[in-house]
């Protein structure tokens, strides 16, 4: 086995801020744990997640890394005690706790997956944080099903793309919303059904028009705020409303009959916190499930922009512009 070195270069946060606060550092290359793989990383996503992190809303759980980072793609270069289901060499993409800005990135062995087989390593480090987001949220937690109507908010977003996709490939009628002309050309390519610019109509009169007033049956939402109640507003009878994110703040007050009369369910999570098992199992799932329908022409992760880690400061402020287009992705030098 090669010998790895002892430094690595990495982005850190030096203190709460926007995206200057992001800083090259040199760190120890990590050794890992029981159960755990290093990773050699060839590029890492970049979620709104990191942003949080960076503006110091968002800490990493206890006994992760303090580097932002949630995704990598790469070569496994070292395994802790137990861990034996990736080899060393294995071409993997991940999910991890943190420290994903990183040369190197110590994730759980059962985090990772093998890359699917035509995609890159940039494409690969752009699959973990919403595979394993929309598939838990959207088909484990609000079951679902072929022939039922989804609607996802922020569709040309990573979560939006991603959710597009899987909801069509499993033979949903998809909805969604965006706020423009050039977005809504980029949802329709993906799938969606019925695409409504949130700036120029009503989304919640929109669906009900479209649906005879019978709503659609799954939502999952990020914005939160005024969309609590329209969601509900758009929510056919037993509907299921799943909150991954609340980026236009918290619900001052909203009207609890219409989620009564309706007999909605209203639920939500966020993924960082869970434990390595429950991660475990729903990359499991997403290998068995989702892996093989991955693949040029299929699939797969829609791609904004890639940027070297230095310029980390620079896909921060891409992200934050929100003028994206899929995801935004690091690439890390040898």
């Amino acid at each position: 086995m090669q010998k790895l070195p002892d430094s690595m270069t990495v982005v850190a946060i030096q203190e709460p801020g926007g995206p200057d606060v992001l800083r090259m550092e040199e760190r120890p290359v990590p050794e890992p744990r029981p159960g755990e793989i290093l990773i050699r990383v060839a590029a890492a996503g970049v979620n709104r997640p990191d942003v949080l992190q960076r503006k110091g809303a968002y800490p990493p759980p206890a006994g992760a890394s303090d580097l932002p980072g949630l995704e990598v793609s790469g070569e496994v270069v070292a395994r802790g005690e137990g861990a034996g289901r990736h080899e060393i060499g294995a071409r993997v993409t991940a999910l991890a706790p943190g420290g994903g800005y990183a040369a190197y990135c110590r994730v759980p062995e059962g985090h990772a997956l093998p890359v699917p087989e035509g995609l890159t390593m940039v494409e690969a480090a752009a699959l973990p944080e919403t595979f394993f987001t929309v598939w838990s949220n959207v088909f484990d937690r609000c079951g679902l099903a072929t022939g039922e109507r989804f609607l996802v908010h922020g569709g040309t977003s990573g979560i939006g793309t991603t959710a597009i996709q899987l909801a069509k490939a499993f033979g949903a009628e998809v909805f969604t919303t965006v706020g423009s002309g050039e977005k809504a050309d980029a949802v329709r390519k993906l799938g969606a059904d019925h695409v409504i610019n949130y700036k120029e109509q009503a989304f919640e009169k929109a669906i009900l028009e479209i649906t005879g007033g019978e709503g659609v049956n799954v939502i999952l939402d990020m914005v939160g705020g005024d969309y609590v109640e329209r969601n509900w507003k758009a929510a056919a009878v037993e509907g299921r409303i799943c909150q991954i994110a609340t980026l236009n703040g918290v619900s001052e007050s909203v009207n609890f009959s219409r989620l009564m009369v309706k007999r909605l369910t209203h639920t939500g999570s966020t993924l960082r916190p869970r434990s390595d098992s429950f991660k475990s199992a729903i990359a499991d799932t997403l290998l068995e499930r989702v892996w093989p329908l991955i693949g040029p022409g299929r699939i797969g992760p829609v791609m904004d922009s890639v940027f070297p880690l230095g310029q980390a400061a620079e896909a921060h402020r891409r992200m934050e512009s929100s003028g994206h287009i899929g995801k935004i992705v690091l690439t890390v030098e040898d």
